[in-house]
């Protein structure tokens, strides 16, 4: 049976570590090897990572300065030996023969990555709505249409939920524009001459920035029924709340990530007609979720342009008055859709006032 690399990247999360190592541990495929890359811990978290090392030869520990969570996530790639890459976050957890159905979905369809269903868990262990929907059975989904479902908001770029050969982040991309990070990880343990397709850092969201980058050279993925793989819901979480500031970097990164796949769609399916309708529907659906979210105080000339080029508030209703026409023709926007982008596209702050008072969100 091939080694399995598991990547956890931990940071002060001492309440809930040792759950989900211990849900790794118990994995019906064995031949694992569990690498847990302390990001600058300092609440205790790095004793027990430590201490967990003691208990089980599979775990390898590695300590480093806060860098957040794609530093760490690299750092865990270039120490791994498998010849599979599966991610957790340390808060979620997973089912016990979650690692051994994907390896059999690669194995039996002859792929390179294999997905699985997930849910979110709120702090009562109760099952959230789901945001991706699992198969009712074994679907293989090429990569143009696994792009596709991406870009409708319907397929999952987790990479929590996927078993991914190792070839894939480890190989030379033919297009540079592909290949490696905008930031790359510390030299050390960067060697040099080789692209590497990880994640960016200093990017959030960066599932889906490095997921469409890879997608055509992993090819067919095998998707699994079944909610195997448990996303908890902290109330609190830095990951589930929205500051200015993280507003101003997240729903930036995202319409980034727009022109991103405006980009791959253009260059790696020229031709193709449905996808680039598709790659354009997210660009707008983007733009409408930056503007839902922004808040007003923030819609002005300088309003939140964390991102690069494109990303600002000025920025983006330029983007939707001159794309109204081509916006509303397209099958891929809802009727919803559609109205949102005519009145931004009119009155943008008047707007979001509304919107604020009925939502009651600033």
């Amino acid at each position: 049976m091939p080694l399995i690399s598991i990547i956890v990247p931990v940071y002060n999360i001492k309440e809930y570590i040792e759950r989900c190592v211990g849900t790794i541990r118990q994995q019906t495929y064995r031949n694992l090897e569990i690498i847990l890359v302390d990001d600058g811990s300092n609440d205790g978290t790095e004793k027990i990572l430590d201490e967990l090392a003691g208990k089980d030869e599979r775990i390898r520990v590695f300590h480093k300065e806060n860098g957040g969570s794609s530093t760490a996530r690299n750092l865990g790639l270039v120490k791994s030996t498998g010849d599979y890459i599966a991610f957790a976050d340390s808060d979620d957890f997973l089912e016990p023969d979650m690692i051994e159905l994907l390896y059999e979905g690669i194995r039996k369809y002859g792929v390179k990555c294999a997905q699985i269903g997930r849910d979110e868990r709120d702090e009562k262990d109760n099952a959230l709505p789901d945001i991706c929907i699992p198969p009712e059975k074994e679907e293989l989904i090429s990569s143009r249409d696994f792009l596709k479902e991406l870009l409708m908001h319907r397929g999952d770029c987790s990479f929590c939920t996927k078993l991914i050969e190792r070839s894939i982040f480890f190989q030379n991309d033919p297009d540079p524009k592909y290949a490696g990070t905008e930031k790359k990880p510390s030299p050390e343990i960067y060697p040099k001459n080789v692209d590497y397709s990880f994640f960016p850092v200093g990017k959030l969201n960066e599932d889906f920035h490095i997921l469409i980058k890879i997608l055509p050279r992993i090819g067919d993925i095998i998707s699994l029924p079944g909610h195997k793989y448990h996303v908890f819901y902290r109330i609190g979480s830095n990951s589930r709340k929205e500051s200015r500031d993280q507003f101003s970097r997240v729903y930036a990164d995202c319409v980034e990530n727009a022109f991103l796949a405006q980009d791959i769609v253009k260059e790696r399916y020229p031709g193709d007609k449905e996808l680039e309708k598709t790659a354009f529907r997210f660009a707008a659906f983007q733009r409408i979720e930056y503007l839902l979210h922004i808040p007003i105080g923030m819609m002005d000339k300088k309003g939140a342009a964390a991102g690069g080029p494109g990303s600002s508030y000025p920025d983006i209703v330029r983007w939707i008055r001159k794309n109204w026409g081509r916006a509303v023709v397209n099958p891929f926007l809802t009727a919803k859709n559609k109205l949102y982008l005519t009145l931004f596209a009119i009155a943008p702050k008047g707007v979001r006032k509304l919107h604020r008072k009925i939502r009651k969100i600033d």
